[in-house]
């Protein structure tokens, strides 16, 4: 279940009330009158099974409600009363299989914005991986895979296409082009100075490398791989079950392609540069056409199954309200 609190002017309390009456799969509606200072009015409060909150938020965004009040969701972890079980039953779908498009929205710009933390924890991850392909070390390479953040952008820029909101899709692609090209830059300098200091060596670039080989090599698999790690990332965030995501982070190579081109870089070994640019780009089009496709397959989905479920609750209420009721 969601919680719902939403804040409105006291002139437009019965609207909200008969627009929450109306929605199946709400419950514990409450009002408190004149309990908004800022803005001034009302407080509504409701319950609301997930798989019919979006197209809740949708009516409400769309009637003015969050220009001229708020409205505020919280995700809601036990709630032991008989009406949620029952609007749960009456909401369409599963909690589980439903997108809650505002949320997500506001959760991959928040993860989409190119700030000092982004950019740290990309560079320390890139940085990370150039130890781990220099010394051929699958542990290290997995490690930088996981700190890696660049799948919250890539994210925000399917979700941005999907929704199309052509800011979200700037600000991605500015969080993944410029923290990359910034990442890439210092593992550049880092190579420099561990060759000055005889820690990272020409040889050991050009050594066979049995572990970490495939970094610079892109092939078919690379693009299937990134096929499907977008399309389970993508399930994972869109049904709150983030721990698949750490599966996801360390199933791709793009942090290691772009610290094995930094490197490869700073040594003129134009043919490795060239074969981890090829490996990044690879992944990055394989997670956003995956991660694109399964957001326009379940707002497909969730469209025609909404409409399909409210159409035999309509039909169920037509039926109950033609019986001919029980003299006393």
């Amino acid at each position: 279940m969601l919680h719902l609190r939403i804040q409105c002017p006291a002139a437009r309390t019965p609207e909200v009330v008969g627009l929450l009456h109306k929605t199946v799969g709400t419950a514990h509606l409450a009002v408190l009158r004149g309990a908004s200072l800022d803005p001034e009015g009302d407080v509504v409060l409701c319950d609301i099974a997930r798989e019919a909150a979006d197209k809740l938020l949708q009516e409400l965004r769309v009637r003015g409600l969050y220009d001229e009040g708020a409205v505020c969701v919280d995700q809601v972890d036990l709630t032991l009363s008989r009406r949620a079980d029952q609007a749960e039953e009456a909401a369409p779908g599963e909690a589980a299989d439903a997108v809650v498009w505002e949320s997500l929205v506001e959760e991959t710009h928040e993860e989409s914005t190119l700030s000092l933390t982004y950019l740290a924890m990309l560079g320390v991850a890139t940085l990370l991986a150039a130890c781990g392909v220099m010394i051929d070390s699958a542990i290290l390479i997995v490690g930088a895979m996981a700190v890696g953040p660049e799948f919250g952008p890539v994210a925000g820029l399917c979700v941005a296409l999907v929704q199309w909101r052509p800011r979200l899709v700037a600000r991605s692609l500015v969080a993944l082009l410029a923290g990359f090209a910034a990442a890439m830059v210092l593992t550049v300098a880092f190579s420099v100075m561990m060759d000055a200091f005889g820690l990272f060596t020409e040889t050991d670039l050009e050594a066979v490398r049995p572990q970490t080989g495939f970094i610079f090599a892109p092939d078919w698999f690379s693009f299937i791989v990134a096929l499907l790690a977008g399309m389970a990332g993508t399930l994972s965030l869109t049904s709150s079950k983030s721990g698949a995501l750490v599966g996801v982070a360390i199933s791709v190579t793009t942090v290691p392609a772009a610290a094995n081109a930094a490197v490869a870089v700073s040594y003129a070994d134009w043919g490795q540069a060239r074969g981890s640019s090829e490996q990044l780009l690879l992944n990055l089009l394989g997670i956003v056409v995956a991660g694109t496709l399964t957001l326009l397959a379940q707002k497909l989905y969730w469209a025609w199954h909404t409409e399909q479920t409210l159409g035999q609750h309509l039909q169920q209420s037509r039926a109950a309200a033609q019986q001919p009721q029980r003299r006393l």
